[in-house]
């Protein structure tokens, strides 16, 4: 035992002169560390040079300084002011800067969105053409609407619409011709129109439907179908054997 306590009473000498100047024991564990507003350098601990337009953390970790709001840091050694160039400002980070609303970012600077007549700012830099126009190349037209049609406000496709009782036809809303015994239907397809009940379309007009016996008109009105236990058969009913 007299010899292991000698080596332990002379490594401790060794051990506290490993650590250096403005350092101190680790809390836990072993070792040590440079105290806070000091870094790690050549196995001593150097001072923390907080550059210019910057401010110490007192912090153990990191580079031990932050660049001061409105400026970036440069190479991890400098802090250099955020040019904000016109229509721009500062973001929250204070480390870039961003366009203001109506301006368009090209390159370093801001170019302010050019809105044509009949035309708003939709976006932070888009514009679209108020009701009643459409885009063409850089400007806002007219929309041509013919007679019996009203705008529709649809993004894409036809922009009108035929008003009720016409139907759309080489670019023009021409009226719908109900024929006798029949009725308007705004339906987007068909002709415009239906028969009444008991008629069924034929041409441009509605005949009335013969149900011959045992049959009897279906739920559209517009055709027959047979009674139970009939099926048809060359267009009678005939009981189902």
């Amino acid at each position: 035992m007299g010899p292991i306590f000698v080596l332990l009473l002379l490594a401790m000498p060794a051990m506290a002169q490993t650590m250096p100047e403005n350092a101190s024991a680790k809390s836990y564990g072993d070792g040590w560390q440079c105290n806070v507003g000091y870094r790690l350098t050549d196995e001593s601990c150097a001072a923390i040079v907080v550059p210019e337009n910057a401010y110490a953390t007192n912090r153990t970790y990191g580079p031990g300084w932050e660049c001061y709001h409105g400026f970036r840091k440069v190479d991890g050694v400098a802090c250099v002011a955020v040019i904000i160039p016109d229509g721009g400002f500062l973001d929250p980070s204070g480390e870039r800067w961003r366009c203001l609303r109506g301006f368009l970012k090209v390159d370093d600077t801001c170019q302010e969105v050019i809105v044509p007549e009949n035309a708003y700012l939709a976006d932070v830099s888009a514009w679209e053409c108020g009701r009643g126009f459409e885009k063409t190349d850089d400007s806002c037209t007219a929309i041509a609407v013919p007679t019996n049609a009203y705008l529709n406000g649809s993004r894409y496709g036809q922009p009108w619409t035929c008003e009720r009782g016409y139907f759309e036809q080489d670019g023009l809303c021409a009226a719908v011709v109900i024929p006798e015994f029949a009725y308007f239907d705004d339906a987007s397809y068909g002709e415009g129109w239906k028969c009444l009940r008991g008629y069924e379309a034929s041409g441009a007009g509605c005949e009335a439907i013969n149900v011959p016996a045992n049959a009897h008109l279906d739920r559209s009105g517009n055709r027959w179908e047979c009674n139970r236990n009939f099926q048809k058969s060359k267009g009678l009913c005939v009981l189902n054997n």
